[in-house]
């Protein structure tokens, strides 16, 4: 039977949450990870009252993030400017950070020594890009106060963004000024609405009045998997950063993430992998998403997903794999010779026959498609 361990002195502790506190910095998820499983504080703050919870909030961190929520961050902790990691996160435009601080229940409105709330940082301190942009609208539909005014000089924060010349983040916060009270049923029809047309403000104004994430469509289908449909980015980067579920499965059983390998977009796809769906949810075929893209010849898809850990040997109802599927529903082209490489190049057994037992050689060979042919005999 092992003595129990000695209790670690204050130097032994300091050390640890001093390495940590570097490991967040380098974003090294793997030695923090490590580090916290020894004993180091995820809320230990150094002189410059830096902490790995509020460096993962101010860089952009999401997975670090994560790991230091998992490990009992406190949301409200301050900085040296007494403020949150939700304000870091606003000032830098980290629009999926604001996202997941404001669900585990960060105060939206908390104002700190410079006068300003996360809102008026996202204003004052962007540059009016995309990703600013994208950070109002999280703090939107978070419900954030848009008449808060900045302490030093009394400015709202439209006037702000005005001033500064930022049209994009000035007709949101004037459409969050003008808009109306909704029931929870017309806001739900509404986010929907949005999520079909590819109106992120509407959307986000949507969420802010009360409609909910997983609201389903007469086709059970949820706003994101809408908006997936439609291939709109912005809505669903909107949803994605505020918690909607990539596995929310409709009437066809079809999830937002099973959608994107039948529209085969890349972008979509990168804008969902962070929200980590479950690559081996299976479509109503019994396919996980690379086996559509593969059959439809969605070579910059199959390449990017190859990459992540998808079972490129799955089989699905029909007895085939995406390799299969390449083999007899393609045409041979470069684009399927490309897509035959890369599915090889992953893993893909080239020796794994359908239900009648034969081969995807066998199948290109049958169709006289030479060229992928010669890619399996190789």
């Amino acid at each position: 039977m092992s003595s129990p361990r000695a209790p670690r002195t204050a130097s032994e502790q300091q050390n640890l949450d001093e390495s940590l506190i570097a490991a967040a910095t380098d974003n090294d998820v793997l030695r923090a990870r490590t580090l916290i499983r020894r004993g180091a504080d995820v809320n230990a703050q150094d002189d410059s009252q830096q902490s790995a919870y509020l460096i993962a909030a101010s860089e952009g961190h999401l997975e670090l993030l994560n790991l230091t929520l998992e490990h009992g961050a406190d949301v409200d902790a301050k900085d040296s400017f007494n403020g949150t990691g939700l304000i870091r996160a606003a000032d830098r435009g980290h629009a999926d950070v604001a996202g997941r601080l404001v669900r585990a229940g960060v105060e939206l409105d908390h104002v700190n020594n410079l006068g300003w709330a996360a809102l008026h940082e996202a204003v004052i301190l962007g540059d009016g890009s995309a990703r600013y942009v994208d950070t109002v609208r999280v703090l939107l539909a978070a419900g954030a106060d848009v008449r808060l005014r900045s302490q030093r000089d009394q400015f709202t924060p439209l006037a702000h963004a005005r001033s500064k010349g930022f049209g994009a983040i000035a007709r949101e916060l004037d459409a969050a000024l003008d808009a109306d009270d909704p029931s929870k049923r017309e806001a739900n029809r509404r986010l929907l609405a949005a999520a079909a047309t590819g109106d992120a403000t509407r959307a986000a104004l949507a969420v802010r009045a009360g409609a909910k994430l997983e609201t389903r469509d007469n086709r059970g289908r949820t706003p994101l998997l809408v908006a997936v449909t439609a291939n709109e980015l912005a809505v669903a980067r909107l949803l994605v950063h505020l918690g909607a579920d990539p596995d929310a499965l409709d009437d066809r059983h079809d999830t937002p993430w099973l959608v994107t390998g039948v529209t085969g977009s890349v972008a979509m796809a990168d804008v969902l992998l962070p929200a980590h769906p479950d690559l081996r949810i299976r479509n109503r075929f019994g396919g996980v998403a690379l086996i559509p893209a593969s059959e439809r010849g969605h070579l910059d898809y199959v390449q990017r997903v190859v990459k992540t850990d998808i079972d490129v040997n799955h089989v699905n109802d029909l007895g085939w794999t995406a390799l299969l599927e390449a083999v007899i529903l393609g045409d041979g082209t470069r684009r399927y010779q490309q897509i035959v490489s890369a599915l090889l190049a992953a893993g893909a057994d080239r020796q794994l026959p359908d239900r009648d037992g034969v081969t995807a050689l066998q199948h290109a060979q049958r169709r006289g498609h030479e060229a992928v042919a010669d890619l399996l005999q190789g």
